[in-house]
């Protein structure tokens, strides 16, 4: 009997997407570790070995570029439109090559998050393609006007060709979509025991006065570290590989651990907007400080999502860069909505990919 095969393609874009679609692959593993696991990305194997337990086939493509960054908050526009322009004249050679993968290996079902050409691969492979996002990024292109318009248009006429759609919280309407069904949060499960964790980076008990500082995979050029020193009794970590030596600051370069990990041990989370992370403090209750981000449109999203959702304090970029960090000294705002956000979606995607394979003839061959 020949194994069910699914194809993952992930935008390349930080480590966001990769992160919560190996979150997904890692449930989908636990559930039926029959199913061989494809992750189609840029994105580095040692990021995905770090949510994927078991085996797993490392395909390395590129179906876009998200935005072009220097780090987690500069963004080349220029770049990425041009860019962007040279993906949308080679698609019909990319997506050849995939079908051509897809087909030797029987792969059953393409799940994205969120490359629009995905959506074509499946359209000329004969098989499903499923995507996952809180954007499309039609959503974010159109945002820039001028040039990124034919740009957003290419990409929403290939969404629509998407059968259906998990629509994350903290989400645009995504209206390119034909098929959408609404899920809770994903994201990934603190895997260590909290003693191990306090014994083995020497952490304080005092959780109210450790502060995890996390900007996503590209991090911040110039973050003032020296800030620091107004702190001397509180514990800070980091898992920023150009962070300096100081006293009071824990720098985490073990890929074997993942921010979610150390977060429960933390009584704050300090980053810039970003799904994923957001996403996994949500799921585990860690108020959130987060920068402002101007020119993304996600970001606005994102931020009246941690509002509504969560225990946060928003401070403004300059102040993030030029003040004394007294934020972190601040009351916490509570959530400005009574409802609960879901936090269920890992499991939810993940099941529904197994039901699919258990009622599909992929699982009979």
């Amino acid at each position: 009997m020949s194994r069910p095969v699914l194809y993952l393609a992930i935008t390349n874009h930080g480590f966001g997407h990769a992160v919560r679609m190996a979150s997904i692959a890692s449930q989908v593993q636990k559930l039926n570790p029959n199913i061989l696991l494809v992750l189609v990305t840029t994105a580095p194997r040692w990021l995905l070995e770090s949510y994927i337990d078991g085996d797993f086939l490392y395909r390395y493509r590129a179906f876009d570029v998200g935005v072009i960054q220097s780090d987690s908050l500069t963004m080349d526009l220029v770049a990425t439109k041009e860019k962007m322009i040279e993906y949308r004249f080679r698609e019909m050679e990319i997506v050849k090559g995939e079908v051509e993968f897809i087909t030797m290996n029987q792969v059953g079902l393409i799940v994205a998050d969120i490359p629009a050409m995905a959506a074509t691969i499946g359209e000329k492979a004969g098989i499903p393609c499923w995507m996952m996002s809180n954007f499309g990024w039609d959503f974010i292109y159109r945002a820039w006007g001028g040039e990124f318009n034919s740009i957003a248009d290419w990409l929403s006429s290939r969404y629509q060709l998407c059968q259906r759609l998990f629509r994350l919280p903290l989400a645009e309407e995504m209206r390119s979509f034909p098929v959408i069904e609404d899920v809770g949060l994903t994201g990934g499960i603190p895997r260590y025991d909290e003693s191990h964790l306090r014994e083995k980076f020497n952490l304080m008990v005092e959780t109210e006065k450790t502060v995890l500082l996390t900007f996503g995979g590209l991090g911040i050029e110039a973050i003032p570290y020296e800030n620091l020193s107004c702190f001397p009794d509180w514990q800070f970590i980091t898992f920023a590989k150009n962070a300096p030596d100081l006293p009071n600051l824990i720098k985490i370069n073990d890929n074997l651990y993942r921010p979610v990990d150390l977060m429960p041990l933390c009584g704050k989370v300090v980053s810039k907007p970003g799904f994923s992370t957001f996403a996994e403090s949500m799921r585990l209750d860690i108020p959130l400080i987060s920068l402002t981000r101007k020119g993304f449109a996600e970001a606005e999203i994102l931020l009246q999502g941690l509002k509504n959702y969560s225990f946060h304090n928003i401070v403004n970029y300059q102040d993030f860069f030029e003040g004394n960090w007294d934020f972190l000294k601040a009351e916490l705002s509570p959530p400005q909505s009574n409802d609960k956000i879901l936090k269920n979606g890992t499991e939810t995607i993940a099941q529904e990919i197994v039901n699919f394979f258990s009622n599909s003839i992929f699982s009979k061959s």
